[in-house]
């Protein structure tokens, strides 16, 4: 049997009714770059909110820090370091360049080291040699980065963990970022250009480096 089916009808009756349907206009969505773009700026409103007050509070003279150095102008920021060092190795590392007053890792709460630390050193002339020489050296298979301690010499100076410091190694991406370990480029990266003998010169002067420190030990 075949089935009866429905004549075609238009919708011409049906047009007034839609014109005097009084539907609200639809309300403007968000896009997924919106949102986004929402939640980052947020994101780094929070963010600022919460170094300003950190910064408020960070006083690297109070008395209270009994880790501190005596003297800011004669002690040297040291970054990069292995984890596996310890303060002692840090003391002995650096009185290659003149006698140490004391050497200061940083730790976190758990007492495990934060790859970086200062030393202290007895007199300023030892500080300059050790910030000209040990810039880039090799403790522990790192190469390290040294630095003068500028949160006491340097006005309005901030670490880098509140918004300041100096570092380059996390500025956005790789084309950007520092590559390299120290204030200044290897000498491979120097000499690249001008024909020098890149790694071999670092291989050689390491060796040099570690023989004087040898030959100073067995004085003593």
């Amino acid at each position: 049997v075949k089935r009866k089916m429905y004549p075609y009808s238009g919708v011409a009756q049906f047009v007034q009714n839609l014109k005097e349907f009084d539907k609200p206009r639809p309300e403007k969505q968000e896009t997924p770059m919106e949102k986004k773009n929402k939640r980052q700026a947020k994101k780094k409103a929070s963010h600022e909110k919460r170094l300003a007050s950190q910064a408020g509070k960070w006083n690297p003279n109070h008395p209270d820090n009994v880790n501190m150095t005596k003297d800011g102008f004669k002690t040297l920021f040291v970054a990069r370091l292995n984890f596996a060092i310890t303060q002692e190795d840090l003391k002995q590392e650096f009185e290659y360049y003149g006698p140490v007053v004391r050497a200061h890792l940083v730790t976190d709460k758990e007492g495990k080291s934060r790859g970086y630390g200062f030393v202290e050193f007895e007199h300023s002339r030892d500080l300059k040699e050790a910030y000209k020489d040990a810039d880039g050296r090799k403790i522990n298979k790192r190469r390290i980065l040294v630095d003068v301690e500028r949160g006491r010499t340097v006005k309005d100076w901030k670490p880098r963990r509140l918004g300041g410091g100096l570092g380059g190694t996390r500025k956005g991406g790789k084309d950007v970022n520092q590559r390299y370990s120290g204030r200044e480029p290897p000498a491979s990266e120097r000499d690249r250009g001008r024909g020098g003998g890149g790694r071999e010169d670092d291989r050689r002067r390491d060796r040099e480096r570690s023989r004087g420190r040898d030959r100073d030990r067995d004085r003593e």
